[in-house]
């Protein structure tokens, strides 16, 4: 993994937060990334650059269970989103479209916006400020959908 700029936002951020309902209007993910946490951060969108991270307090991405939320940030290049703990739904739809959901309980109470860090998925740990930090290392199933850009294009390279 590269390293990357810290995005950082609160606990129970819901997926309204995220990508606002009035938005999913527009005919697709590259039109809508552009208001993606717009409430919270208006400038977000023309801030974050590919390989930067999101990371969220307890309950990232609670609310309702749009696969719009996590796709707007893969289609704005986040790395991943590190939280303390993650909304079910938001955890599986980030896993089925190739978004790594990664939970680190001590990281997110530890660093700033702005902040740089680097995730070794691999290995459970992302190092921030001269400090390393466990994280959960995802199921080897689950880091092989992440591999194949996620689960519908691993389940189709199963059928080849």
């Amino acid at each position: 993994m590269e390293q990357g700029k810290i995005f950082k936002f609160h606990n129970d951020l819901d997926t309204d937060q995220i990508i606002a309902s009035q938005y999913l209007l527009l005919p697709n993910l590259d039109e809508m990334k552009g208001h993606a946490f717009e409430s919270l951060d208006p400038d977000f969108a023309k801030k974050v650059k590919p390989g930067d991270f999101v990371v969220g307090g307890e309950n990232f991405g609670c609310g309702s269970s749009r696969e719009q939320a996590p796709g707007v940030l893969k289609a704005l290049g986040v790395q991943a989103v590190i939280a303390k703990s993650f909304a079910r739904i938001f955890f599986r739809n980030a896993i089925n479209i190739g978004l790594p959901a990664i939970v680190c309980k001590d990281l997110p109470d530890a660093v700033e916006d702005g902040d740089t860090m680097v995730l070794h998925m691999s290995e459970g740990t992302a190092e921030v400020n001269g400090k390393t930090y466990t994280c959960t290392k995802l199921p080897e199933y689950m880091q092989n959908i992440l591999n194949q850009g996620g689960l519908i294009a691993s389940l189709n390279r199963e059928e080849e």
